[in-house]
């Protein structure tokens, strides 16, 4: 009774392994669940991890890293047997994918080729990410330590990520940091990597902005100094100018007296 349980249990995650596979690979669409089975490396990873992860859990020694060993150098994938995975994970091509001995995957988690779930220095205990529910992680993304990716979130391709990620938010940058928090969101794996914000680009341009804007604003200045007329100054040993009248007087009395007025 126990055997024919476990039966129907790998069957069950063979199904739905399968399922997502199909539903989240564009690649797999019309494509029958034998091929998927035995074509799919990252479906060829999970399936050899869930027994790795049983055999480890039953306490079986040296036996699930042999099978992790094989399984990692026919796939590229390498998936530690105590690392713990939901339902429904998805691996899209998976070359380069390393998760770690104290990971955590949620249920309908898609990464993609290249991203490390990792750990930072020589810690013990919890030292691998937590990857809540419905998270998408664009390729070469690293996320590294003992942090938290919240529900629904998505990750940038090539992002490094270090610190807790907040539930439906996107994160992009080295070091990541989230660009966008937003409400609750259609759930399902969010693939659309050529819309993601990028705020150096945005930091740039506001920066450019202001440039040109200084530039204007100092050529004018001196258009406007070109235009006006010069002005010197007095110096200092000579008196300031007369106002006309006084300058009159001043001719008048250096003449002298009027000789035709006698």
């Amino acid at each position: 009774m126990l055997a024919l349980r476990f039966v129907r249990r790998v069957a069950a995650e063979v199904r739905r392994d399968v399922a997502a596979a199909r539903g989240r690979d564009p690649a797999a669409r019309g494509v029958t669940a034998p091929e998927i089975l035995a074509t799919w490396p990252g479906v060829h990873a999970l399936l050899a991890h869930r027994v790795c992860h049983a055999l480890a859990s039953a306490g079986v020694p040296m036996l699930p890293r042999a099978i992790a060993a094989i399984s990692r150098s026919i796939t590229g994938i390498e998936i530690h047997p105590a690392a713990k995975i939901g339902d429904r994970f998805f691996i899209d091509h998976g070359s380069g994918v390393v998760i770690g001995e104290t990971a955590e995957i949620g249920d309908d988690v898609t990464i993609y080729q290249g991203v490390t779930l990792g750990g930072t220095g020589f810690a013990t205990g919890k030292r691998h990410p937590t990857v809540e529910n419905n998270v998408t992680i664009g390729s070469g993304a690293n996320l590294l330590g003992p942090i938290t990716v919240g529900h629904g979130s998505k990750i940038g391709a090539g992002s490094v990520v270090i610190h807790d990620v907040p539930p439906n938010s996107t994160v992009v940058g080295n070091p990541g940091h989230p660009v966008r928090v937003e409400g609750r969101r259609v759930e399902g794996p969010d693939a659309d990597w050529v819309h993601l914000p990028d705020p150096i680009a945005d930091a740039i341009k506001v920066l450019a902005s202001r440039i040109a804007a200084l530039e204007r604003a100092i050529e004018e200045r001196e258009q406007r100094a070109a235009v006006a007329p010069l002005r010197r100054p007095p110096a200092a040993h000579e008196p300031a100018p007369a106002a006309h009248g006084e300058q009159n007087i001043r001719v008048n009395q250096s003449l002298g007296p009027n000789p035709a007025g006698g």
